[in-house]
C-alpha cells in the first residue's frame, strides 16, 4: 500500500463477473430479448429539478423486517478470507428498511436499504453510510441479496466493528419501484440522506440511538456517492447528522477527465467498459438528451436491445453474455467520436455528475485506490485530491498497488473501519 500525499492527513463485479459470463450465448439472449415488451423509458420533462426541496415525508420510515441475525464467528466466516484483519469484535443484526424518498424529478417514491447494528456495544451509535457500488440486477442491492453478497461484505465489517451502518439500495434497486438512474449523483444523495433518517427511527425502536455523528465510505459508483453525500452533509443537508470522516474506495469522480477516456483508451477492461457504457447511457439518457434513437449510439443487433437488458431485472451474468466483448463493437463510428470529444446532452450529463471533490471538508479524508483497477482508474482519485487541494485541504490517496477493482475493496475496507475506530476516538 502507498499513500500519495496531496499531504494532510463489486462483489468485485468488474474482474469476478467477466469470468463468469465468458462463455456466452449471446445469440439466444439477444433473441429472447428481442421478442419481450419493451420497458417504459420514463423520461424526464425539460427543466426537471435534479432533486427536490427538504420535504417533511422525506425519510418516513415505512416497515422494518429483519434479514440476518450472525454471531461475531458467523461473521467472520460470512467475510470469508479477504477480510481476515476486518476488526470483528460483535455480531450483527441487519434489517431491511423500506422508507419515503423522491425521484431525480423530486416526484414522491419509495426505497429500501439495509441496516445493520452491533450486536452488542454501547446503546448508542455512530452511524457509516456505507453506499454500493455497481449492480444492475435489483436482488443483488444490500438489502435484499440472498446468500453471501459483496452488498452486505462491507456493511457487516462496520457494524462489526461496532458502529450501525445504513446501507441504501438506491432507487430502483432491492425493492423500490422503477428502474435505477444508474450515476444519477442528485438522487443517490437523497436517497441516502433518507436512508440516514429511516435508519435513526429503526434504530431507536430496536432501542439503539445514532448520535448523530456519521462516518462516509462506500464503492466504486459508491464510491462518488460517499463524497457527493459527505459534501451534503457538510452543508447541512440534515441538522440530526454531522460528518466526521469520509473514505471511500475506487469512485468514477471525474468522468470527463478520467473515467470516459480510460473507457476510449483502453485503461477500463474491454469487457468492463462495454457493460458500464451501455448502462451509463441507456440510464442517463432518460435524464439527459443524449440520443433519440437507440440505433443512433449502438450498432445492431444491440440497438434494438440494450435498453431492456439494465430494466433492474437482468443480473450482470445475463447482461455480459448479451453484450459484445469491445466498445468498438458496441458503439457506432459516430458516437466513438463522441466519446473521445463530448458535447451537448453526453457532456451535460457527465458534467452533472462531476465536481463532487469540489468543496473544503473539515474532516479527515482518505482516497483508496489502486493502480492495478482496470475498472475505475487510478486517475480518478488523483484528479479528485487535485480538487480538494485547489479548496485547501490536502488528502491522501492510499493505493493498494498492483491489485484490480475488488482487490482494492477487499484491501482498503478493514483499513477504513480501523481508521474509523481511530477518529472516533479522537476527541
Amino acid at each position: 500500500m502507498t499513500i500519495t500525499g496531496m499531504g494532510n492527513r463489486r462483489a468485485g463485479q468488474g474482474s469476478s463477473v467477466r469470468r463468469r459470463a465468458v462463455a456466452a450465448a449471446a445469440a439466444v439472449v439477444l433473441a429472447a430479448l428481442a421478442a419481450a415488451p419493451a420497458v417504459a423509458a420514463q423520461p424526464s420533462p425539460a427543466g426537471a429539478p435534479a432533486h427536490a426541496s427538504v420535504d417533511a415525508g422525506r425519510g418516513a420510515l415505512l416497515r422494518t423486517e429483519r434479514v440476518a441475525e450472525l454471531t461475531g464467528k458467523e461473521v467472520a466466516a460470512y467475510l470469508g478470507p479477504e477480510f481476515t484483519d476486518a476488526p470483528v469484535r460483535y455480531g450483527v443484526r441487519a434489517y431491511r428498511l423500506t422508507y419515503r424518498t423522491v425521484t431525480p424529478q423530486g416526484r414522491p417514491t419509495t426505497a429500501t436499504g439495509l441496516l445493520v447494528l452491533p450486536d452488542g456495544g454501547g446503546r448508542r451509535l455512530a452511524v457509516v453510510s456505507d453506499t454500493h457500488g455497481t449492480m444492475a440486477s435489483r436482488t443483488y442491492a444490500p438489502s435484499v441479496i440472498e446468500g453471501k453478497g459483496f452488498g452486505r461484505l462491507s456493511p457487516y465489517v462496520h457494524a462489526a466493528a461496532g458502529r450501525a451502518v445504513a446501507a441504501p439500495d438506491y432507487l430502483g434497486l432491492g425493492n423500490g419501484p422503477g428502474r435505477h438512474p444508474y450515476m444519477d449523483t442528485a438522487s443517490a444523495v437523497t436517497a441516502s440522506v433518507d436512508m440516514l433518517r429511516a435508519a435513526r427511527t429503526a434504530a431507536q425502536r430496536q432501542g439503539r440511538q445514532l448520535t448523530g455523528d456519521v462516518y462516509a465510505t462506500g464503492f466504486s459508483q459508491g464510491g462518488q456517492v460517499a463524497v457527493a453525500l459527505a459534501r451534503a452533509l457538510d452543508a447541512g443537508a440534515d441538522r440530526h447528522f454531522r460528518l466526521r470522516a469520509l473514505a471511500p474506495v475506487s469512485g468514477p469522480y471525474d468522468l470527463e477527465k478520467a473515467e470516459m477516456p480510460g473507457i476510449v483508451d483502453g485503461r477500463v477492461d474491454e469487457r468492463s467498459a462495454v457493460f458500464y457504457l451501455s448502462y451509463y447511457l441507456t440510464a442517463q439518457n432518460r435524464l439527459h438528451p443524449i440520443y433519440r434513437d437507440p440505433a443512433e449510439v449502438f450498432r445492431q443487433p444491440y440497438a434494438g436491445v440494450v435498453d431492456r437488458l439494465f430494466d433492474s431485472r437482468h443480473t450482470e451474468e445475463e447482461i455480459f453474455k448479451a453484450l459484445p466483448a469491445t466498445v468498438g463493437e458496441l458503439v457506432t463510428d459516430g458516437f466513438s467520436e463522441r466519446l473521445r470529444h463530448p458535447s451537448g446532452g453526453l457532456l451535460e450529463a457527465m458534467r452533472a455528475q462531476d465536481g463532487t471533490c469540489g468543496w473544503k471538508p473539515a474532516v479527515p479524508v482518505r482516497l483508496h485506490t489502486a493502480a492495478g483497477d482496470r475498472d475505475v482508474p487510478i486517475a480518478n482519485s488523483v484528479n479528485c485530491a487535485r480538487d480538494f487541494a485547489r479548496h485547501g485541504v490536502r488528502v491522501p490517496v492510499v493505493d493498494h498497488g498492483k491489485t484490480g477493482h475488488f482487490g482494492a475493496f477487499t484491501k482498503a475496507t478493514p483499513e477504513i473501519a480501523r481508521w474509523f475506530d481511530a477518529v472516533q476516538r479522537t476527541p
